[in-house]
């Protein structure tokens, strides 16, 4: 019994790894292409729908489609209703997952499996046809685990345990109330435990087909997975905004919604399943044709819950809107946000689609670089302050910020080594480096603000005062730099080229004034115009300016891949 107990781990073990291998290679193959479906085809519910049926069908995944609509709503790229209607067609999307795995157990799928095995490691050595290669592997192991699990589920009703567990199972079959909702709830909670919809799927497949559970007793498992899997993307949401843990509860109020009115409607429903695809629920699990039938009659009723619920609940689209926004309300609003350490887009933990993590990081990134913009902003304020308190209280709020900033940096960094991590695309690796390193230029940007505020406070504390040239001049300086800042954020939001030659031009106009400066600050000080100590504090503030667009640069050549010119 125990070797019987593995093999079944051991099988569900290779079918959950086939499924996200090959989810993953697909991911690899579309995902830039997947995510411009989701943010551009969207404009209403029915598109919606069928924007999340695409996607789903392509990436083999009704998990993965919901957390990158969730990340999508979060980083505002999606509205609620939108997020809703994309949500419903990934409902139907999913399907497609249970009739593969009944093809699987139609018939011996083994001859098919090797050959794709050893296809997939002849293309996983050639370099531009690994992601095939993954994708075979992928296949091969989903097949390889299903048929391990149809024969070791087939040994252990035949053998020598096989009165103790057809004993265990028929105490439960009577169709009773009680039993379809205890199957229901064994549904939900083993999908909520494994995290896959797909491997529970196979479990109630082959406890059907080997005739141990009847099969009213495996369609209240499949209603209980569409309830299960629905839990996986609420708790990705658990730190996102208000508006994706709306979009999650969506997701499983939906569910929920239909899994209730199926319950009420149960007999006529799977009888009318049964009809369609020629199942009579009494036949003898002897016949030779019941595996085929049971699998086929199982998948069916996924597909015909899931169509006929987004059928019925796309009218109610903006109710559904209207109670998830009334079941989960905003936080209160906290004074001085942009003072207060959160990430605004990274939810917490990488999504279970490491391809599609980067937006979350990249949205993140832009955010990091407008914080640092505001704290530049504090800096040109700080040096028309002229009153000790107000300038007291305002460079502490510059401290804040340059606190923030350094943790911004860490998270963000901390974040993109966890997506590093996983199974990605050559490109995708690339993408992530040079956002590790917009990361760190930018905190650089904002130790550069910390140091002109230091550079004018020791002016200050040693009483030191600024000619009206010398005012004017940084006047002019900080108004370069804050160019140079605004361009930044155009190139970090477009990866235009021509905004990063724009970039350059501003940088090379910094360098420029600060050489004039420079040369002219020696002339003044030998002149008399202002003492030298004056001088010194001047020219801290003009060459950390030239520091800050130098970092400013680097910014714009991670994010567009262009090397400045000597």
């Amino acid at each position: 019994m125990i070797i019987v107990i593995f093999k079944l781990l051991g099988s569900l073990a290779l079918l959950m790894f086939g499924m996200k291998s090959m989810s993953e290679a697909l991911q690899k193959m579309a995902g830039p292409q997947l995510r411009h479906v989701l943010g551009t085809m969207t404009t209403n519910r029915f598109t919606g729908i069928c924007t999340g049926m695409f996607v789903t069908a392509a990436v083999q995944s009704s998990t993965a489609t919901t957390l990158m609509t969730v990340s999508f709503v979060n980083a505002g790229l999606l509205t609620l209703m939108q997020a809703i209607s994309v949500i419903m067609g990934a409902h139907i999307g999913t399907t497609v997952t249970a009739w593969i795995m009944s093809l699987g157990f139609s018939f011996n799928i083994n001859d098919f499996t090797y050959l794709a095995f050893f296809i997939g490691i002849i293309l996983i050595y050639i370099k531009r046809r690994r992601i095939v290669g993954d994708f075979l592997f992928g296949i091969a192991f989903l097949f390889l685990g299903l048929s391990t699990l149809k024969v070791t589920g087939a040994d252990a009703v035949t053998g020598e345990y096989a009165e103790a567990v057809q004993s265990f199972f028929a105490t439960f079959n009577t169709h009773t109330f009680g039993n379809s909702l205890l199957f229901l709830i064994m549904g939900t909670v083993l999908t909520l435990c494994v995290q896959s919809s797909a491997a529970i799927m196979a479990i109630t497949m082959t406890l059907c087909l080997t005739g141990v559970l009847h099969i009213e007793q495996g369609i209240m498992l499949v209603l209980g997975e569409n309830i299960g899997t629905t839990i996986t993307s609420n708790i990705a949401a658990l730190k996102a905004n208000v508006q994706a843990r709306r979009a999650a509860f969506a997701h499983m109020s939906i569910n929920v919604v239909g899994v209730i009115w199926v319950m009420i409607l149960l007999k006529p429903f799977f009888h009318g399943v049964c009809n369609l695809v020629g199942f009579n629920p009494d036949m003898p699990s002897t016949d030779p044709q019941f595996p085929l039938k049971a699998s086929v009659t199982l998948a069916a009723f996924h597909s015909a819950f899931n169509i006929s619920n987004t059928l019925l609940l796309i009218w109610f689209v903006p109710y559904i809107e209207r109670f998830v926004c009334w079941a989960i309300k905003p936080k209160p609003s906290v004074s001085n946000e942009d003072e207060d350490f959160r990430l605004k887009f990274i939810s917490g933990g990488i999504l279970s689609t490491a391809e599609l993590s980067i937006l979350e990081a990249r949205k993140e990134i832009n955010n990091y670089a407008e914080r640092t913009n505001k704290m530049f902003q504090l800096v040109r304020d700080l040096l028309e302050t002229t009153e000790d308190k107000a300038f007291n209280a305002l460079f502490t709020r510059i401290e804040k910020y340059e606190g923030i900033s350094d943790r911004m940096e860490i998270e963000i960094a901390n974040y993109l080594n966890e997506v590093l991590d996983g199974r990605l695309s050559t490109e995708t690796k690339a993408k992530i480096r040079a956002m590790l390193r917009e990361g760190t230029e930018i905190e650089s940007i904002g130790d550069s603000c910390y140091n002109l505020a230091r550079s004018m406070q020791h002016r200050r504390r040693a009483k030191s005062e600024f000619t009206e040239a010398q005012i004017e001049h940084i006047h002019q300086m900080f108004e370069l730099t804050n160019t140079a800042l605004d361009q930044m954020q155009r190139v970090l939001a477009t990866g235009s080229v021509k905004d990063a030659l724009i970039s350059s031009n501003i940088e090379l106009e910094i360098n420029n004034y600060r050489a004039d400066l420079k040369n002219q600050n020696f002339d003044d000080v030998g002149e008399g115009l202002y003492n030298y100590q004056a001088g010194v504090f001047y020219l801290d503030i003009i060459n950390e300016c030239e520091k800050l667009g130098d970092y400013v640069i680097n910014v714009v050549e991670a994010r567009t891949g262009t090397k400045k010119k000597n």
